[in-house]
């Protein structure tokens, strides 16, 4: 179950590394990087819509995160461990005593 989680927690880090790089700044974002420009009307509309939308994403995806991470790190470890050789080697010295 915890590789299940710990893949789901790499795909939501991509996913959030993705949605931030997407998001514009005060200046332009990644959109500018590759010569996009957004003249006229519907261009800062649309791209405000894109904005909000990718706002949402990263409150919700940062928000898995950060749990996916809490319960991974509660989630109880494989406690089956058994005793190695030299434990075993001394328990029975001591018992032979």
């Amino acid at each position: 179950m915890s590789i299940a989680l710990m893949i789901v927690q790499l795909l939501c880090a991509l996913f959030l590394i993705v949605v931030i790089m997407l998001q514009s700044g005060k200046n332009s974002g990644l959109g500018g990087s590759f010569g996009q420009s957004q003249t006229g009307f519907g261009a800062a509309a649309k791209s405000k819509t894109w904005d909000a939308k990718f706002a949402r994403m990263t409150k919700w995806v940062a928000l898995a995160f950060v749990l996916l991470t809490l319960v991974l790190f509660l989630l109880p470890k494989n406690q089956t461990a058994t005793a190695t050789t030299t434990d075993q080697i001394e328990s029975s010295e001591l018992a032979d005593y």
